[in-house]
C-alpha cells in the first residue's frame, strides 16, 4: 500500500537466511492496545526494517507487537528512543496505546521461527451472495495462505500464496481484507472484468484479481522496491504472464486514459485520495466500481464528501479499529 512510508523489508530470502544463521537473535516488542495495534505494528516495522507480527491476548486484552532481527542489525538504544517517540506521536493522534512497554530481549531461533509462522494463518475470502456465486463461471472464493501452510482449496476457490515480510499486504490488515472481499464479490456475477490496483504494495490484490479471472489486470506503485516484490510474487503465483506491476505515480495518472477499468482499488493515504480524486475516478469505467482503502476512520467523512463531488456514491463500507474503507459507484 502506497503512502505508509514504505516498510524496509527484504523478503522471504532474508527470513530463510536468519533461520540458518548462528548469530544472536533479538526481539523488539511493544505491549499495546487492540485499538493501536495496526499503528504500532507499522511503527515497529519502520524502525526495525522488518515485518512486525502481532498477537492479541484475550484474557489481558493486550496486543503484543514484535519484530525479530539479528544483533548486527540492531542499535538497541536508538531503536528504543525512536519507538518511544513514535508512540508519543500515535497518542497525539488520539489513539490509546496503553502502557506501551518496550522490551528488547535475546531469543532462541526456534522461538522466533514459530512466532513468525504462528501469526500468519490462511485466510478464506468470500464475497457476494449465493446466487451471484452460482452465476460465476470462475472461482467464487479466495484462499490466501503463506507458503508453509498445507491448507487445500475447496472447489471453485482461487489460491494466493504470499509470505509476510515481502512487502506491505498479506491480507491481514483490515484495509487489504476489505479490498479482497470486494474483488471476490464483484467477480461473483461472472461477467468479464478488468482491474486496476493503485498502490499495489506486495501485489496481493492484483494477483488475487488475476487468479479470480479478471482481465486485463494492471498494478502500479510509486516505490520501486514494492514493484520488484510484486513482480516476484506474481511469478511465484504463476500469473506473471497476466500481470506485470509497474512503477507509477498516482499524481500523474492521465485525465483521459486510453483504458478504463471495471474495478479500481486505491489503497492509499487519505490526503492522496482527496487530492487526486479526479485522476482516480477517471480510471473507472462507466458503471464500474471504485474501492478506496487505507483511510483513518476520522478522515473518512472528508474522503466520502470529496468523491461525492465527483458523482460517486458510497455503496458499502467497513470500519475496523481505526481504519475505514469504502466501495463507491457512480451516482
Amino acid at each position: 500500500m502506497a503512502g505508509f512510508g514504505g516498510l524496509n523489508q527484504t523478503g522471504l530470502g532474508r527470513v530463510k537466511k536468519i533461520m540458518k544463521s548462528k548469530k544472536p537473535l533479538w526481539r523488539i516488542s511493544v505491549a499495546t492496545t487492540a485499538e493501536a495495534e495496526d499503528a504500532v505494528s507499522e511503527l515497529v516495522s519502520r524502525v526495525t526494517g522488518v515485518a512486525a507480527v502481532a498477537y492479541f491476548h484475550c484474557d489481558s486484552q493486550i496486543s503484543q507487537v514484535s519484530a525479530f532481527l539479528e544483533e548486527n542489525n540492531l542499535n538497541r538504544s536508538a531503536a528504543r528512543k525512536e519507538i518511544a517517540s513514535g508512540l508519543a506521536h500515535i497518542r497525539s493522534c488520539g489513539l490509546a496505546t496503553g502502557r506501551a512497554a518496550i522490551e528488547i530481549a535475546r531469543v532462541r531461533r526456534e522461538d522466533w521461527a514459530e512466532s513468525w509462522k504462528r501469526h500468519f494463518k490462511p485466510m478464506v475470502i468470500r464475497g457476494g451472495d449465493d446466487q451471484g456465486a452460482r452465476r460465476s463461471r470462475g472461482a467464487c472464493s479466495l484462499l490466501v495462505k503463506p507458503s508453509w501452510s498445507r491448507k487445500k482449496p475447496v472447489k471453485n476457490q482461487a489460491v494466493v500464496i504470499l509470505d509476510p515480510g515481502l512487502s506491505f499486504g498479506t491480507g491481514q490488515h483490515p484495509t487489504t481484507s476489505f479490498c479482497l472481499r470486494e474483488l471476490v464479490g464483484f467477480r461473483a456475477a461472472g461477467e468479464p472484468c478488468s482491474f486496476l490496483d493503485l498502490g499495489t504494495g506486495s501485489g496481493i490484490l492484483a494477483i488475487a484479481a488475476a487468479k479470480l479471472g479478471y482481465a486485463p489486470v494492471a498494478a502500479l506503485d510509486f516505490d520501486p522496491e514494492a514493484v520488484r516484490v510484486a513482480r516476484e510474487n506474481a511469478r511465484r503465483n504463476g500469473v506473471a504472464d497476466r500481470l506485470r506491476p509497474v512503477r507509477g505515480d498516482v499524481t500523474k495518472l492521465p485525465l483521459r486514459p486510453a483504458r478504463q477499468y471495471n474495478l479500481v482499488c486505491a489503497n492509499l493515504i487519505s490526503t492522496l485520495l482527496v487530492a487526486e480524486r479526479q485522476r482516480i475516478v477517471r480510471q473507472v469505467k462507466p458503471g464500474g466500481r471504485l474501492v478506496l482503502a487505507g483511510i483513518l476512520a476520522a478522515e473518512f467523512t472528508e474522503v466520502r464528501r470529496a468523491y461525492a463531488d465527483m458523482q460517486m456514491k458510497l455503496c458499502s463500507s467497513q470500519t475496523q479499529n481505526e481504519w475505514c474503507s469504502g466501495a463507491f459507484c457512480f451516482a
